[in-house]
């Protein structure tokens, strides 16, 4: 049976990557921290596909090089996953920058020395859209790249996709080479949740639905179901022709307004913010709720894409925005966290 190492195993998206894996045959093993969440990891996978999920969880730390070689033992192909994406942004961000760069090229190195086939990589749109400023294209595809040194037109975790992923494509230009590689580069990412333990893009459905907002920020946010990510991760690594290639996996764009009225109408019952909130209030506002920070530089603009990419080699079929954010909340209420 081919084995896949699952890096970050216990993650929002790696979760689903797993199953998806498991469900095509092959054989997972997984990356945390700790071994020891192995236990409810294995619960969390097995309680959501109604059927027995096992697989084998190895420590192994984006900031240390012990684990790593152990890891990739028999190992054909790597899907990267472990990232940090916080709640609050760091001061410093080196915080954030440096574990990205360094843990994506610890992972690398580990599956060349390994012989690893094709490594796939979770990084971002936050890769492709960001630090244009007024030079950002109209539509905006995989050739694009950030600017991470227009620091206005970024946070410390858009710097750090960008950065992470140029530094990986430079080694699997260099000393890397011989090891395959595709990027897969999400918009925010919605869809069911297993566990309380989730992306912070679900904050997206979260601020509303908790009435953390008095009303909803000029924002626009390309909407993508996890379950459509981890179906693109498992393409990159299957098809031969996605070697090399990176992969805008998004579904269509909405404001946060629109967010709210999907809401709205499915929850009439919920009490939810109304109305769009002034930008300058949005800044005044991340006084007392810090989270609204990382969306600052998203305020009035509007960051378009192309996914035909993804769909043409990948076979992306999209689940529909709106599909992707009732997932989101419909599963939060069930295990409670809403």
């Amino acid at each position: 049976m081919t084995k896949v190492l699952v890096t970050g195993a216990t993650g929002f998206i790696a979760s689903h990557t797993i199953l998806a894996l498991v469900n095509k045959g092959y054989e997972v093993r997984g990356t945390a921290r700790s071994a020891s969440k192995a236990e409810k990891l294995n619960a969390t996978l097995s309680a959501y596909a109604g059927k027995p999920i096992e697989i084998e969880l190895v420590s192994a730390d984006l900031t240390q090089d012990d684990g790593w070689d152990a890891a990739m033992e028999g190992v054909t192909y790597l899907q990267h996953l472990a990232s940090l994406i916080p709640n609050n942004l760091p001061k410093d961000p080196n915080d954030l920058i440096i574990p990205a760069r360094e843990g994506a090229l610890r992972a690398l190195r580990a599956a060349k020395a390994a012989g690893v086939k094709r490594a796939v990589m979770t990084s971002s749109f936050a890769a492709i859209g960001y630090g244009w400023g007024h030079q950002r294209p109209d539509e905006l595809n995989e050739t694009h790249w950030s600017n991470p040194d227009n620091i206005k037109d970024n946070t410390a975790y858009t710097r750090s996709k960008a950065i992470a992923e140029r530094a990986a494509w430079d080694y699997i230009e260099g000393d890397g080479a011989g090891l395959e590689l595709a990027t897969i580069n999400p918009v925010a990412v919605l869809g069911p949740a297993m566990s309380g333990d989730v992306s912070a893009s679900l904050e997206l459905v979260t601020q509303p639905m908790l009435n953390k907002v008095p009303a909803f920020p000029k924002l626009t946010f390309g909407i993508v179901d996890v379950r459509d990510v981890a179906a693109a991760h498992v393409a990159a690594m299957e098809k031969p022709e996605a070697s090399g290639e990176r992969f805008i996996v998004g579904e269509s764009v909405l404001s946060f307004t629109q967010i709210g009225d999907v809401l709205r109408e499915a929850y009439p019952d919920r009490k939810l913010p109304k109305g769009e909130l002034p930008s300058w209030l949005v800044k005044l506002l991340t006084v007392v709720n810090p989270t609204l920070k990382q969306i600052v530089p998203e305020l009035d603009k509007t960051r378009s894409f192309t996914n035909a990419k993804s769909k043409a080699t990948l076979g992306i079929d999209y689940i529909p925005a709106k599909d992707a954010i009732l997932a989101s909340t419909n599963s939060l209420i069930e295990i409670g966290e809403l």
